[in-house]
């Protein structure tokens, strides 16, 4: 089928600096109303999460045409690559291992269930269309697909290398990049939501979450027992370690990439990206700190400066969003949202039949469609203490995105030819 193209607009603010002021402004704006005690506000934010907004509003705004495209991706770069291994590395400080492990096989019952739903969502949805409307999924579409599907079970190196593997087009890959983002980011907000009503979700799921609520309780414990008054030396060496390890991540991500990237089976499993190295050294090198003296700085507010940088990441992925999107090449959305729709019946069906709760609904499809970069994001919507195991499930998605995405990408193929 034939690929609109998109009209290009002067975006209201040019300058990265700009944008990053606007979009700090309104996280701070989204804090001092949640943080209202009484009238409107309060009401509100007992419905809307302030998360939500965190994501949502820079996603309206780069909607509008606030911000250039170069903006959004310069600063989610600046998040994304040295705001959130800081934070994952803060936030895994205070991690109680044996809990988290003690967690059980349904988190990884539920992050299974999300990679099937994605694999049988895209053959079904192009079968479906396949029926209904035949031009909208003909011609190469399914190739375009095989992208989405690599970026949703995996990440963004699965994604490319369905795009190098399939030859697909740039005019099409730029759109499967829309229906990819967009998609995603929208099944993101009804995840945030989740996050905020859980405990209705798994009394409907009758999911025994006491393991989960324990996991939080023994962090709160920890905290309110140990916390003291913050000193800005305690800031600065927070600061220092954490972007120690960032740097080291770094370094770790430069060297191992390059060295996997010679190998055939290495790059099926991501092991040549530079990202994977850099959260991996950012997440092992919390636990391991986590056995040692430095776990003490969590009583200076370690976690809490992890998580400011996790909100400033959120609403960077929201400044990705673009609405308007929507209105060029509708018909590849509208395959894309049977697609994740169908993964979402799968997944709560099996939640129901498992009683695995809300929170392994959520943090096992973000392990598969957000990846590392925003796994912990929704995970630690639920608590910051619960942002490692989105990690550690991103990574294991990592593991099997190539071989998912060419499950997925055959089948495709198989439905259009009939």
């Amino acid at each position: 089928m034939a690929v609109s193209e998109t009209t290009e607009t002067v975006a209201l603010i040019q300058s990265d600096a700009v944008a990053f002021g606007l979009i700090m402004a309104v996280l701070g704006l989204i804090f001092y109303t949640s943080s209202r005690q009484h009238g409107f506000w309060h009401k509100f934010y007992k419905h809307i999460p302030a998360l939500l907004l965190c994501y949502f509003v820079p996603g309206a705004l780069n909607s509008l045409g606030f911000f250039t495209a170069d903006a959004g991706d310069n600063i989610y770069h600046i998040s994304s690559r040295y705001l959130l291994p800081a934070s994952l590395f803060l936030l895994t400080l205070s991690i109680d291992l044996k809990k988290i492990f003690g967690l059980g096989w349904r988190a990884l019952a539920m992050f299974f269930t999300a990679t099937v739903g994605i694999i049988i969502g895209g053959p079904l949805a192009i079968w479906l269309f396949h029926v209904i409307s035949p031009e909208w999924v003909a011609g190469d579409v399914w190739k375009g697909m095989s992208t989405v599907a690599g970026s949703w079970i995996g990440g963004g190196a699965n994604q490319a290398a369905m795009k190098e593997l399939y030859n697909v087009e740039e005019s099409l890959f730029g759109t499967m990049i829309a229906v990819d983002v967009l998609v995603a980011e929208i099944w993101m907000i009804g995840l945030l939501i989740m996050a905020k009503k859980s405990d209705g979700m798994d009394k409907m799921l009758g999911a025994d979450n006491s393991k989960i609520e324990d996991l939080k309780r023994t962090v709160e414990k920890y905290t309110r027992e140990n916390e003291r008054v913050s000193h800005l030396n305690d800031y600065m060496i927070i600061l220092g370690i954490a972007f120690a390890v960032v740097g080291l991540g770094h370094l770790v991500g430069s060297w191992l990439g390059p060295f996997f990237a010679q190998f055939d089976w290495a790059k099926e499993y991501s092991l040549d990206s530079h990202f994977l190295w850099l959260i991996l050294t950012a997440t092992f090198a919390g636990i391991g700190l986590s056995f040692t003296r430095t776990r003490e700085y969590e009583h200076a507010g370690a976690s809490k400066i992890g998580s400011v940088f996790i909100y400033v990441l959120v609403a960077s992925i929201g400044m990705k969003m673009n609405l308007g999107e929507i209105y060029h090449n509708w018909q590849l959305f509208f395959v894309g949202a049977v697609w994740m729709l169908i993964h979402i019946i799968l997944l709560f069906a099996v939640a129901k039949a498992i009683k695995a709760p809300a929170f392994f609904i959520a943090v096992g499809s973000k392990a598969n469609v957000g990846g590392a970069a925003s796994a912990p994001v929704v995970a630690a919507a639920f608590h910051p203490s619960l942002a490692p195991v989105g990690v550690l499930l991103a990574i294991l998605g990592y593991a099997v995105g190539t071989f998912g995405a060419y499950l997925t990408a055959e089948m495709m193929r198989m439905v259009v030819a009939g």
